[in-house]
C-alpha cells in the first residue's frame, strides 16, 4: 500500500528510514520487505521493548530476529545481544526518528503524544500493519499534517487477500509458486489504492486514504448486495 503511495508521489522507499514496530509474522515480512525494496528498517519490538539499529538491520540481522522468534520462541533483547543492536527497555519506537513508520503489532500502540512526536520529528507516512493500531486523536493528527496514511483496513488487508486467494487455489487444486502469489497479492493491493485514491482525492490533490477506505468499502459490500439481489 505504501509503495503505491509513495510511487503516485514520485517517490520510493530507497534511502527512506522505517520503524517498524512489533517481531510476529506481519512485523518480520514487513521489515524484508522494505530492505528488499531499498528502505532502511531501524527497529523492531515486542512488548518487553524494542531493538535500535541506527545503520539499519541487514538481511543477515533480521534473518537471527526470526530465528529467535520463531523458532526458539525467545524475546526481542535476545535478538539486539546476538546482532548488537541497542535495546530498549519497555518502550516503543515512536521516538526515534523516522520517514516512515509501520506499527504492526496492536491495538492502539500509537498514543496522541507518539504520534505527535512522530511529526514533529519529521515523519512523512504512517501504514498501519495491525488491526486500529493508532488512537483516534492520533489518526486526527496524522489527517490534519496531511501526511501519507494509509488506515489498517486498507493497508492491512493483505492478511485477509491472502487467505482468499488460499480459498481459491485450494478449491481449484492449484498450486501457485511463490513469485505468481506476490504478484496476485500486489494487484489486490493496486487495486485497494486505486479504490482508495477514487474516493479520498481532495479538491487539491491531496488523498484522505482514510475517507478513501470507508467510502470505497462501503461501495464494494454495496455493489456486492444489489448484484446478489438482497437490496
Amino acid at each position: 500500500m505504501m509503495e503505491d503511495m509513495l510511487s503516485r508521489n514520485k517517490n520510493g522507499f530507497g534511502g527512506k528510514k522505517c520503524l517498524v514496530s512489533g517481531s510476529g509474522n506481519v512485523a518480520q515480512y514487513a521489515a524484508e520487505k522494505l530492505i528488499q525494496l531499498g528502505a532502511t528498517v531501524l527497529t523492531l519490538s515486542d512488548s518487553d521493548g524494542f531493538i535500535y539499529d541506527k545503520n539499519g538491520l541487514t538481511a543477515e540481522k533480521l534473518a537471527q530476529v526470526m530465528e529467535i522468534k520463531n523458532v526458539k520462541r525467545g524475546r526481542i533483547e535476545e535478538a539486539a545481544k546476538k546482532s548488537g543492536c541497542e535495546y530498549h527497555a519497555g518502550q516503543r519506537p515512536w521516538g526515534v526518528p523516522c520517514d516512515i513508520a509501520f506499527p504492526c503489532a496492536t491495538q492502539n500502540e500509537i498514543s496522541a503524544d507518539e504520534a505527535k512526536l512522530l511529526l514533529k520529528n519529521g515523519c512523512m507516512g504512517v501504514a498501519e500493519g495491525a488491526n486500529m493500531p493508532t488512537v483516534q486523536e492520533g489518526i486526527d493528527a496524522f489527517l490534519h499534517a496531511r501526511i501519507l496514511f494509509a488506515p489498517s483496513k486498507a493497508a492491512n488487508a493483505g492478511g485477509v487477500a491472502v487467505s482468499g486467494l488460499e480459498m481459491s487455489q485450494n478449491s481449484a487444486r492449484l498450486s501457485w509458486k511463490e513469485e505468481e502469489l506476490q504478484k496476485l497479492l500486489r494487484d489486490v493491493m493496486e487495486n485497494i489504492h486505486e479504490r482508495c485514491v477514487r474516493y479520498g482525492e481532495e479538491k487539491d490533490g491531496y488523498v484522505n486514504y482514510l475517507k478513501g477506505a470507508n467510502i470505497g468499502g462501503f461501495v464494494k459490500v454495496a455493489d456486492a448486495m444489489l448484484a446478489y439481489g438482497v437490496v
